[in-house]
């Protein structure tokens, strides 16, 4: 009996152990870094043919650059890593989570953060509901310029993303 109790308690204590290190375990996807700077030239060409000396960055879904393309003569890489971090680090455009920054439920005290930036010019990249990356957009005259621009770059992959 006591050695049926022993081999009991083993097998539920491996089962237990097993189940919490397949909960451990996550699926994510990746962006390829060949989609990744085909999204950041098309930004930085859409802007370009505006006349707009634009720089974009691709980040994965941690935060971490994929590719960064800086346009001519221009200050904006620490602008245009923040929106893209802003906007994988909340999963939502900057554009959105900058009018969330105004009025009564202000998310605005979060721009304290290290590298939040609530401005227009990052955009999401999903799969389905998954966020797997996102875009930032800086140098053109407005957020809405830059918004603009990193979504034509999204449009450039977004049907080749699996």
């Amino acid at each position: 009996m006591k050695h049926a109790c022993k081999m009991a308690m083993v097998a539920a204590g491996t089962l237990i152990g097993a189940s919490t290190t397949w909960a451990d375990t996550l699926a994510t996807h990746r962006i390829p870094a060949a989609l990744a700077v085909e999204a950041a030239s098309e930004t930085v060409a859409v802007c370009a043919s505006q006349g707009y000396h634009e720089t974009a960055v691709v980040l994965d879904a941690d935060g971490a650059t994929i590719v960064t393309l800086r346009g001519d003569g221009i200050h904006t890489l620490d602008s245009v890593h923040d929106k893209a971090y802003t906007s994988v680090s909340f999963k939502n455009d900057t554009l959105a989570l900058a009018e969330r920054a105004k009025g009564e439920d202000s998310i605005a005290p979060l721009a304290k953060l290290p590298h939040v930036m609530f401005f227009a010019g990052g955009v999401v990249i999903k799969l389905g509901d998954e966020v797997i990356g996102s875009i930032g957009a800086a140098g053109a005259p407005g957020g809405k310029l830059d918004d603009n621009c990193a979504h034509a770059g999204l449009g450039k992959i977004r049907d080749r993303l699996k």
